[in-house]
């Protein structure tokens, strides 16, 4: 009976936590302290501080651990996959809807609509990271005095070495890593 609460707890929550893990911790509180009572409040945020470090959404990360403490490993997977379901089941809907619906002028208005603003949404994100990178955190703060050279050298060196060789990018990110490790301990 534990594994069909478990996964029925973390499917309601996989299905309405609309907004990411944040816009979901008041569900994850009501189904796991006030519904069910698996955690205290104390343990509950023990498991946010938890969900929020390791990597990977805090509503999966929760779903692991309540899973963990309430039915072992069985209940691990049971409460993950009932987190993951929902999603899997939309995604699979609309890719369904899109294969059968793609030549219709309406869907391809809508896709020809949303490719610019997936571009200006990556651009975005890209220039306020730069910006940071950059200048030392102050995004506001454009001036040639606040730059900062060497994280501008490690990113030439990184976007040479991935036009011309083409490597994996995680090895490219680690080494970034590792030279700026070096290069911020010297100077």
């Amino acid at each position: 009976m534990i594994y069909l609460e478990l996964f029925w707890s973390f499917f309601q929550i996989g299905l309405f936590s609309i907004g990411g893990g944040y816009a979901a911790l008041p569900m994850i509180q009501q189904q796991i302290v006030d519904l069910h009572g698996w955690l205290t409040m104390t343990a509950f945020t023990d498991v946010i501080t938890i969900a929020e470090m390791t990597p990977g959404p805090i509503a999966i990360n929760a779903a692991t651990f309540v899973g963990t403490q309430m039915a072992g490993l069985p209940g691990a997977v049971i409460a993950t996959l009932g987190c993951v379901t929902p999603s899997c089941i939309i995604v699979i809907f609309l890719a369904w809807l899109y294969s059968k619906y793609r030549e219709l002028w309406a869907v391809r208005g809508v896709l020809s609509g949303l490719r610019p603003a997936v571009v200006g949404l990556i651009a975005a994100a890209g220039i306020s990271i730069i910006a940071l990178s950059f200048w030392n955190g102050k995004l506001l703060e454009f001036s040639l005095a606040g730059l900062d050279y060497l994280a501008i050298g490690i990113f030439v060196v990184a976007f040479f070495v991935l036009q011309k060789w083409k490597p994996n990018p995680i090895y490219v990110m680690l080494g970034a890593g590792v030279l700026g490790l070096a290069a911020y301990s010297i100077f």
